[in-house]
């Protein structure tokens, strides 16, 4: 290892140390944005006469997509760089395909964030039909916790993840959706309308 490190001129000595940095600060973005760890943007918008607030995952901000974009770019250009110095590419070539592929990999992190982006969006604007629609616990919700509603969105019966504002609602219980809180979770609350039930079994 030591000679191989040895051989390499300091260019691409260089390139080599920017690839491995950028590729640590690539892969931990990524995994922060499968984890949820990107943290929330609390979005508000009037939908049919209704104040909904919702959360979003921060994928939908510009910012947070330039930046994972630009990380993109920097890990292919240094790693193709690096490689094409090593195969012995005279550096002026080296950089204009290394462009190429920083290029390459920018355009498809923002294509592939925006596709999930209008994902989110599409999957938030379907839900925000159910505010205030009555449905009946599929799985228990615990107050702390994440459960499961039937309910009827659009005009098919479906199974929702759902929460509650610090009550537990059992199976079978009758709610009533309160608030939109993403993409595929809405917020619910016990309701006394023993009818919600008769449609949904």
């Amino acid at each position: 290892m030591g000679e191989w490190w040895n051989g390499l001129d300091p260019i691409n000595q260089g390139f080599f140390v920017a690839a491995f940095l950028f590729s640590v600060v690539f892969v931990w973005q990524l995994v922060a944005a499968i984890m949820g760890l990107s943290g929330d943007v609390d979005v508000d918008f009037d939908a049919d006469g209704f104040d909904i607030s919702h959360a979003v995952d921060s994928i939908d901000a510009f910012q947070v997509l330039s930046i994972r974009s630009i990380l993109a770019f920097c890990t292919l250009f240094s790693w193709s760089g690096s490689l094409y110095l090593q195969a012995g590419k005279e550096i002026t070539m080296a950089l204009v395909f290394s462009m190429l592929w920083g290029v390459a990999a920018m355009l498809s992190v923002a294509g592939l964030l925006y596709l999930l982006r209008k994902m989110t969006e599409t999957g938030t604007v379907r839900l925000a039909r159910c505010l205030g629609v009555d449905g009946t616990v599929y799985l228990d919700i615990p107050a702390d916790g994440t459960g499961e509603i039937r309910i009827l969105v659009g005009e098919v019966i479906q199974n929702v993840k759902a929460r509650t504002a610090g009550k537990t609602c059992k199976a079978g219980e009758p709610i009533t959706v309160t608030k939109i809180l993403g993409p595929t979770t809405v917020e619910v609350a016990p309701t006394s309308k023993t009818n919600a039930t008769t449609n949904l079994s």
